[in-house]
């Protein structure tokens, strides 16, 4: 078990490419953000949220005039991975942790981050968790910083070009998973065909943005994880 200054700094060491690819995504983000936003308003979400799907769909909601309540019920659906994730994390630590700790590691507990800590060896340092929070923080939010001042003072022309940058980030995420589980292809399909349901349809076309994303992840979902559930392999 090492000391506090060599898991920081090991942390540091694994969370350098967590915060370069965070400061790429950050960018489009921040990009999209300029649409809605003040550049200082970009910045404080990304400080605040840490979250590029919850952020992502935030502002679509947001673009699209949605209430409180369904900004707040969508990010609920959306986060609510980081629940489970950080149960997973409290495990792997000293039952003796202060809750402190516990605390400010679920706040920096992105799915990256998760990823690294949940390969750590046991018990996991807090400060592992640090190093790397160290790194993909000032990542995420120096992009949407970059980002949002571009989208300020670029000319629509070319905010259009570089929009691309966030479908092609979004196909990236999407294909290379769905590409290897049936059942992941066969639920973006039809996500993407329900969306255009909702859209065509003149009684679906009635219920507003922030309604459609919290039914169509509910109900996919749910459809999913009941037919196409995840056996556990027997020892």
């Amino acid at each position: 078990m090492g000391s506090r200054s060599s898991w920081y700094q090991q942390g540091i060491r694994h969370g350098l490419p967590i915060g370069l690819g965070y400061l790429a995504v950050s960018f489009s983000f921040g990009l999209m953000a300029a649409k809605a936003l003040t550049v200082g308003e970009a910045v404080m979400m990304s400080a605040l949220n840490l979250t590029s799907a919850g952020q992502f769909s935030a502002l679509q909601l947001i673009l699209a005039g949605s209430g409180y309540w369904e900004l707040a019920l969508s990010q609920l659906i959306i986060n609510l991975r980081y629940c489970l994730m950080s149960f997973t994390l409290s495990q792997k630590l000293d039952p003796r942790t202060p809750m402190a700790h516990r605390m400010l590691m679920a706040f920096g507990n992105t799915d990256e981050v998760f990823a690294l800590s949940a390969a750590a060896e046991e018990p996991l340092s807090p400060y592992y968790v640090y190093g790397m929070m160290s790194m993909a923080i000032p990542g995420w939010v120096l992009g949407t910083l970059l980002g949002a001042a571009a989208g300020s003072v670029l000319p629509a022309s070319v905010l259009s070009a570089l929009g691309i940058a966030l479908y092609a980030m979004f196909c990236a995420i999407v294909i290379p998973p769905a590409a290897q589980s049936p059942t992941l292809l066969v639920v973006v399909i039809l996500s993407m065909a329900a969306s255009l349901l909702f859209s065509a349809l003149p009684l679906l076309a009635q219920i507003s943005e922030g309604m459609r994303v919290i039914l169509l992840t509910v109900l996919l979902s749910a459809a999913a994880a009941y037919f196409r559930p995840i056996r556990e392999e027997k020892p």
